[in-house]
């Protein structure tokens, strides 16, 4: 019986060859009960001691998570997806940027010792709320992931949106380079700048960006001078944010 949060057959049979062979040695955690388990626990956000036992050892999860992360397994997951879903048409290619801050657990799981304590991440900055890392992401119009870029929490979103937007690509199933370039960009505020403007229409990526409010009163005081303000569609502007989910501390 497949439960809520759990892998259907269909995404187990995608995922079951790109995870790595273990090694020789004592019977292991079967893979897909471990990824059932690191599933429940990101879409439930609890701690990973609160996973239940039916996933086996909270700590088995947790070093395999980690361990997955660090040898690429997750990034060939996340291509494998990403190549059926634009094979069978299912990629929009009306992209949209944003970021979330993802807030350092304050101290390590109960009984046990956080692996990370002692080193010094470095997507990890100090802004006024403590030490947090912030998740960079860019999604297609259907809210699925395309490419994403971990930075320190007092990194500014504009800053990161040229590097989430170059590392778009979307492998194809057999001959054909990767897919890099969107149709069509929509962003909030927050990325509203000359420099971006002039990125992406240097590329020939249209986009819908509305104008901040302090860069309006200055074109308006500069008359003639000020030039024309961008094209706005507000029909356009409604498709943002089609999924709001907001990860949680690995650790």
């Amino acid at each position: 019986m497949i439960r809520r949060h759990e892998l259907s057959d269909a995404e187990w049979e995608l995922i079951r060859p790109l995870l790595p062979r273990p090694v020789l040695g004592r019977p292991r955690l079967d893979d897909r009960t471990v990824l059932n388990g690191i599933v429940w626990k990101f879409r439930t956000g609890i701690a990973w001691r609160d996973v239940p036992e039916r996933y086996g050892s909270w700590t088995s999860l947790h070093t395999r998570f980690h361990r997955w992360a660090a040898d690429g397994t997750f990034d060939r997951m996340l291509q494998a997806a990403q190549a059926k879903a634009d094979a069978a048409g299912d990629i929009e290619w009306l992209v949209s940027v944003d970021s979330t801050i993802i807030r350092r657990c304050p101290r390590p799981p109960a009984g046990g010792r956080c692996p990370k304590r002692g080193r010094r991440s470095p997507a990890l900055g100090r802004p006024k709320g403590g030490l947090t890392s912030r998740t960079h992401l860019a999604c297609h119009g259907t809210g699925r992931p395309l490419a994403f870029v971990l930075t320190g929490g007092n990194t500014n979103d504009c800053t990161q949106f040229t590097t989430v937007m170059d590392a778009i690509r979307v492998p194809r199933i057999g001959p054909g380079r990767p897919l890099i370039r969107p149709d069509h960009v929509i962003d909030d505020k927050g990325y509203s700048s000359k420099a971006i403007r002039t990125w992406l229409r240097g590329r020939g990526i249209a986009h819908t960006i509305p104008e901040r409010a302090d860069q309006i009163r200055n074109r308006v005081r500069r008359g003639r001078l000020g030039g024309r303000s961008p094209a706005f569609d507000p029909e356009t502007y409604r498709r943002r944010n089609i999924s709001d989910k907001r990860p949680v501390c690995p650790t």
